[in-house]
């Protein structure tokens, strides 16, 4: 048995996976605020597959964790977290000695795309491009994630792909996430909601100009972010997630018609057939949580091997 924690900036969903690869638990809390209390979500995590969601915890041999930040290469370390209130967390030795099974630690991006590279099907190559408040992508080839040189690899949403537009948090303009990103969205609105790119969604079919401009420059954002990942990695397909997914078929029926349009000037990105190579991840999948399963019991295997 495995456990894989998505810690998000709210929630955190936790799941038991069983030899067979089956999800035979899962339950998700509230994610605390900062260093402290991330560490005691993740130990309450793990507590509560067993005591909320029947899972046998004494049969757990490995746990991994995705969180949001930067990992050191090589190690459990946890930084500029921002959206947990972590500066700096040694997630390994904050926790493995409690759990005393071995922890894995990966960023929630990577271990999403690990995630959902085996929920579908687990062969080929596959991006998972992450619409959330910021934009970044995982990359997965036969199983194994492509970090590059410095652990940058899918960082698209700070690519510019007009020089005249809005001002991205990275000091660039026109930046990928700062036309895509939930959270510039939600800043160029103005407006306040709970939801503010679905309001921008439904005062756009309203009408609306400026929520018209920032609907086009959303597909426009996530059609560069698809075009980038083909023809960088020429994965086979591109996996859409995250919260902004949650609008459905309408961001992609957006997404496609920018991807077609795109197209029609270039017989040579009409080859590449980028509207029929993406998709959407189902809403509620558990992808984050179950490849960071498979990132702890992969470090639980390298521990095996190094004992012998």
């Amino acid at each position: 048995m495995k456990v894989g924690l998505d810690v998000g900036g709210t929630k955190t969903d936790a799941v038991a996976v069983d030899a067979a690869g089956e999800i035979v638990g899962r339950v998700r809390l509230t994610t605390g605020w900062g260093t402290d209390a991330v560490t005691a979500t993740v130990l309450a995590a793990v507590g509560a597959l067993g005591t909320d969601a029947g899972v046998d915890v004494a049969a757990v041999r490995s746990v991994g964790i995705g969180i949001p930040g930067q990992i050191e290469p090589g190690s459990g370390r946890v930084v500029h977290a921002v959206n947990l209130g972590v500066d700096e967390l040694d997630l390994v030795a904050a926790t493995q000695p409690t759990l005393g099974v071995p922890v894995g630690v990966e960023n929630d991006v990577k271990a999403a795309a690990l995630g959902a590279f085996a929920l579908h099907g687990g062969s080929g190559s596959m991006a998972y491009l992450n619409l959330g408040t910021g934009i970044a992508a995982g990359i997965v080839s036969e199983g194994s994630l492509w970090r590059g040189a410095r652990g940058t690899a899918g960082e698209v949403g700070h690519i510019s792909v007009d020089p005249n537009g809005p001002l991205c948090r990275c000091g660039q303009r026109g930046c990928i996430e700062a036309l895509a990103g939930g959270g510039s969205i939600a800043e160029r609105w103005g407006r306040p909601g709970p939801l503010p790119v679905r309001d921008v969604f439904d005062a756009a079919e309203h009408g609306d100009e400026l929520a018209r401009v920032l609907r086009g420059d959303l597909a426009r954002g996530v059609a560069a972010a698809v075009r980038v990942l083909v023809l960088t990695a020429d994965v086979d397909e591109v996996v859409l997630g995250g919260g902004v997914t949650a609008l459905g078929d309408r961001l992609m029926a957006d997404v496609r018609a920018e991807l077609a349009a795109s197209a029609e000037a270039s017989p040579f990105m009409r080859s590449l057939r980028l509207d029929e190579r993406v998709e959407l991840l189902p809403t509620g999948s558990p992808a984050a949580a179950l490849g960071a399963a498979l990132i702890g019991a992969a470090r639980g295997a390298e521990g095996a091997l190094a004992h012998g």
